[in-house]
């Protein structure tokens, strides 16, 4: 009775309909791109954005990103990352619960997995995670990787992970600060385990906290990289800014149209935007609320 009990809501799960999910952009540090499948050109990724199956993250130099799954996880990139989307999807589970599926590619740089930031659980997940040679599967867990041109490496701060190599198969990591390194031209390393002090250098790497500049979800204050009478001059500060990753919008007032950047947290963060502003030659840039 019980095989057949679960042998049919096997069968049921797979029949439930899936449909889109949605992995938004909750914070970012400009500049960084979302580039969509089929889209001509790549465009700035802005705070409360919904990222879709087959979507890719760029970050770029100086840069973070924070994504927030659907099930309540987040997902934290550093500088200079690269992040696919794929198998983006939301199923109807048991017990009246989401399963929401997700299969993120870390083509290039740092990134978190961690389910702590958020309200709680919202829903169960299947979440894998690849970082470029390293695949790892996800259950409830708190997790740093990266890749570059030297390795791809993957720490498992809490929880427990699965994790395949091409050269090591299949094997389960359960005790945190447990790490696997897998360098590009030679065999990967024993799992050995992270000196905090290391880790605490690994996870600031993929924080908005250690950059400034940083836009989140609900902040208040703004900053104006330009005014001008003239629309043609506003739309070219615009497009500037679009192009170079920072999510720029016009604002009319009167005779007079505003260039500007939303969802600052901070003063301190407005001005280090500012700074940004200002080398990439937008003299005008001032704080705002």
């Amino acid at each position: 009775m019980r095989t057949t009990t679960g042998l049919t809501a096997f069968i049921a799960l797979l029949a439930a309909p899936a449909f889109a999910a949605t992995l938004t952009v909750e914070g970012m540090v400009s500049p960084a791109w979302v580039e969509r499948a089929g889209a001509p050109q790549r465009v700035p990724l802005e705070v409360g954005m919904a990222l879709n199956d087959k979507d890719r993250v760029h970050t770029g130099t100086g840069s973070r990103a924070l994504l927030r799954l659907a099930d309540g996880s987040a997902v934290k990139l550093g500088e200079d990352a690269v992040l696919v989307l794929d198998g983006l999807s939301e199923q109807q589970g048991g017990r009246a619960r989401k399963i929401v599926n997700a299969s993120l590619d870390v083509v290039r740089g740092a990134f978190r997995f961690t389910t702590d930031i958020f309200a709680r659980r919202q829903a169960d997940r299947n979440v894998r995670i690849r970082v470029a040679t390293v695949t790892a599967g996800i259950r409830g867990t708190d997790l740093w990787g990266k890749s570059d041109a030297q390795r791809d490496v993957v720490c498992l701060i809490e929880g427990t992970i699965s994790v395949n190599h091409a050269q090591t198969g299949e094997f389960t990591m359960s005790d945190p600060l447990a790490f696997f390194i897998a360098p590009r031209n030679a065999s990967p390393l024993p799992v050995g385990k992270v000196d905090p002090k290391q880790l605490q250098q690994w996870a600031a790497e993929t924080e908005l906290g250690t950059v400034g500049g940083g836009a989140r979800r609900g902040g208040k204050f703004r900053v104006t990289a330009s005014t001008a009478a003239d629309q043609q001059a506003a739309l070219r500060d615009y497009d500037t800014l679009r192009m170079a990753g920072f999510p720029a919008v016009i604002r009319p007032a009167g005779k007079d149209y505003h260039v500007r950047i939303l969802n600052l947290p901070s003063p301190k963060d407005a001005q280090a935007l500012v700074e940004k502003l200002k080398a990439l030659g937008m003299a005008q840039a001032a704080v705002g609320r």
